[in-house]
């Protein structure tokens, strides 16, 4: 299980890291255009616009899948042992719920609702923008299902007692 989610973090940070990239490259385009040429470029800025969403949504799935996401800390650390694993679970099951209901099922209707409607420069279709919803929803989903397994076995280890007495987070 290990390896699925190396290999998922690391696709997923390459893709990122390429997106960025190209963001990089093509702000550029867009300065030199608008600066030097006065000639400002349309569609440049609604690449950058749609790749900085993708980048954004996608490297908030991995965020998800290391459990480097917000908790209350105050709260939290107030637990230890089955207890903690238990909020863990619990917390990745709500995760799980919003990734399913939000990003898969309504990321799946925004693309469908949006798939006539085109972009202003480039004339790409919005549901291909939109595309990103259902697609972190299913990263999520899986880095969730790996996470519960991996709490699940927690439980069954003799030592859980010592879970999260020595760390500030799980």
């Amino acid at each position: 299980m290990q390896a699925i989610r190396n290999a998922m973090d690391k696709g997923i940070t390459a893709f990122c890291v390429i997106l960025f990239m190209a963001m990089t490259i093509i702000g550029t385009y867009q300065i030199v255009t608008r600066y030097f040429f006065n000639s400002p470029s349309t569609v440049s800025e609604e690449i950058i616009t749609y790749s900085f969403t993708w980048l954004a949504i996608l490297a908030a799935s991995v965020v998800f899948g290391q459990r480097g996401h917000l908790c209350m800390s105050f709260i939290y650390n107030k637990f230890t042992g089955r207890a903690r694993v238990f909020l863990d679970i619990f917390s990745e099951i709500l995760v799980l719920a919003t990734a399913l209901l939000l990003l898969l099922y309504g990321g799946m209707y925004m693309v469908q609702m949006n798939t006539t409607q085109l972009t202003a420069s480039l004339g790409v279709s919005m549901g291909l923008m939109y595309a990103v919803l259902p697609i972190s929803g299913v990263i999520i989903t899986i880095y969730c299902l790996l996470n519960l397994v991996d709490m699940v076995r927690k439980l069954g280890d003799p030592n859980v007692a010592e879970y999260g007495k020595h760390q500030d987070a799980a």
